[in-house]
This record gives C-alpha cells, structure tokens and sequence, in this order.
C-alpha cells in the first residue's frame, strides 16, 4: 500500500515539473524576440514570469498570459520548484533558472521517492 502511493506520488509530481518544464520551453522559444530585446537593454526585471519562483508582479503578469488550466499547471510547479529555485536565481541564463530546479525536483521526486517505494516493497 505505501509503495503504491510513494510510486504515485513520485510519478504525478515528476509529470507535472516535466510538463511545466516543457511548457516553461515551448514558450521561451514563442518569445525569442522579447527575449532577444531584454538581452540587448539589459533589462531582467524582478517581475520575470518565467522563475522557477515568480515574485507577485511576475505572477500577475504569467496569469494575465496563461489560461487557467495552464495556470493550475504552473502554480503547482512552482510550488514544487520552490525549494530548489534559490539554487540558480542568480544565473543570467533563464534556462538555467528555470533547468537546475526542475532537474533537482526530478531527482529529488522521481529518484528519491521511487527509491523509496522500492524499500517500502523490500520491507513491507
């Protein structure tokens, strides 16, 4: 019973950082000439929708864009993303504020509570 649950628990958190992972992609390359423009001014505000943990600016900002079915999916994300953002909030890079989170919460949920699962069966 436990390791059905840790298993589900490991494979529903894991799709949803994945999901919004490819979602965080698909719309950075839709905004490759924003992007391009920010780059060139320099300006990377505090209110940047695409953190792994948005400000309340950002948040506002990511709501007014997405529909709410997206929005469920980011706010779930970023919750999940949450304890791992303050690793790479000083990157330049948005991929890499957005990509070390997301790669530590797979291995943190998929690998860890996998693991889990498999010694709650060893020794259940």
């Amino acid at each position: 019973m436990l390791e059905r649950l840790l298993r589900s628990a490991a494979i529903a958190l894991s799709l949803i950082v994945a999901v919004g992972f490819v979602l965080f992609a698909v719309d950075d390359f839709g905004r490759a000439s924003e992007s391009s423009r920010s780059r060139i001014t320099g300006d990377r505000s505090a209110t940047d929708p695409t953190a792994a943990d948005p400000t309340a600016a950002g948040e506002l900002t990511r709501e007014r864009r997405h529909g709410d079915a997206r929005e469920l999916i980011d706010d779930a994300n970023d919750l999940l993303l949450k304890p791992f953002a303050a690793v790479s909030a000083s990157a330049d890079s948005r991929w890499l504020r957005r990509g070390v989170p997301a790669l530590l919460a797979l291995l943190s949920y998929g690998v860890l509570l996998g693991f889990l699962a498999r010694y709650a069966k060893a020794h259940g």
